[in-house]
């Protein structure tokens, strides 16, 4: 199909190790292919500025879209237009705003008809559907994000001694339906550590009282309540892996966008540096020596840090075989990737494979990957 581009993501985390390279499910559209591509087809087309803060916004759930439509091509388009690029385009259907999304009911042979439904996946979804007859593939997940109350904010928030994110909303709020997927995802990827973090959100139209007693006045407004009762605002970025950020720097998790640990996560300085030491050592006398050591600092941080034991069993493995850290490595990272395990599984495979990559002669987790 004229104007679809493939996009090889790189693959940036450890439970990223499970998601494959995808291509770009929204077709982008220039003057040149613009009226070849829609043809006949029925098309969503969205044409948009890259500097348009709400474009931006709309991107990942556009493309969401574009994937939940994917390989129904002949049936019906999901694409965009660089308007500020392509004037021409943006002039030849009056368009004076951005992000302007419009249903081309018979590709360009058809007047087109605005859209001026919700942003949200399920509404233009529901809404392409509607129109071409064809449904999308996409799969409902039970959703993540705790839903508090008047009632129930003082025990799962104040009182909780937990790191929590809250974000105060309205429910005919633009800005708060564009923002929902998004949060959804962050939860989502704080789910293995629901005993310290917390993902939630409340109805400010309805639960007044909590909102009224943190000076909520817009929405979205949203508060970090940290583990030792401080409350801040939160104005940072709105993309997954910017929340992602605050609250790892806010709790000391080690997350990343789509759920995995980083490469760090489990990672011990002092030990990382005699896993170095040992597979530079050029004797046995020595590695066995330097191992040693190792398993004796294990042994004194175990109590403190659950991954010491990692290091300790490594050590003497790698002196028993030297070709044990590669070869560990490669069968931690096909685990992964295929997915064979739960997530605590995938936390605990993954901190394995992140401390076998401090052995030199072994793979690092981001190559590995």
């Amino acid at each position: 199909m004229l104007g679809k581009k493939i996009v090889l993501g790189a693959i940036a985390t450890v439970l990223s190790f499970a998601t494959t390279v995808a291509a770009d499910s929204v077709l982008a559209l220039t003057p040149k292919d613009f009226d070849k591509t829609l043809g006949s087809t029925p098309a969503l087309v969205e044409f948009y500025a890259p500097w348009c803060g709400h474009c931006k916004n709309l991107a990942p759930i556009y493309e969401e879209l574009g994937q939940a439509f994917s390989g129904k091509d002949d049936q019906v388009l999901i694409a965009k237009v660089d308007a500020d690029a392509h004037r021409e385009l943006g002039s030849r259907y009056g368009i004076k705003g951005f992000p302007t999304l419009k249903w081309f009911p018979k590709g360009v042979n058809g007047d087109p008809e605005d859209y001026s439904g919700g942003r949200d996946l399920d509404s233009l979804a529901a809404f392409v559907t509607k129109k071409s007859g064809v449904k999308s593939s996409i799969v409902k997940v039970i959703p993540s994000v705790t839903v508090l109350t008047d009632a129930t904010f003082e025990s799962e928030v104040v009182a909780s001694g937990k790191n929590v994110l809250v974000e105060f909303y309205a429910p005919w709020c633009g800005h708060c339906k564009n923002l929902a997927p998004t949060y959804e995802k962050v939860a989502q990827d704080f789910l293995n550590d629901k005993k310290t973090v917390t993902i939630a959100n409340l109805d400010a139209t309805v639960e007044t009282a909590t909102a009224e007693k943190y000076g909520v006045k817009g929405y979205p407004t949203i508060k970090f309540f940290a583990a030792d009762g401080t409350v801040e605002d939160y104005n940072g970025g709105r993309s997954e892996q910017d929340f992602i950020d605050f609250i790892n720097k806010k709790a000391g998790t080690q997350r990343v966008a789509g759920g995995s640990l980083s490469a760090e996560a489990g990672r011990i300085a002092e030990l990382d540096t005699l896993a170095e030491k040992f597979s530079k050592a050029s004797s046995k006398d020595e590695k066995k020596a330097i191992s040693d050591e190792a398993i004796a600092l294990a042994a004194s941080l175990t109590s403190t840090n659950s991954s010491a034991k990692y290091y300790s069993r490594f050590f003497e493995k790698a002196l028993a075989t030297p070709a044990y850290p590669a070869t560990e490595a490669a069968r931690l990272a096909k685990i992964i990737k295929n997915k064979s395990v739960n997530r605590a599984r995938l936390d605990e495979f993954s901190i394995r494979h992140n401390i076998i990559s401090a052995f030199s002669s072994a793979p690092a987790a981001k190559d590995e990957l």
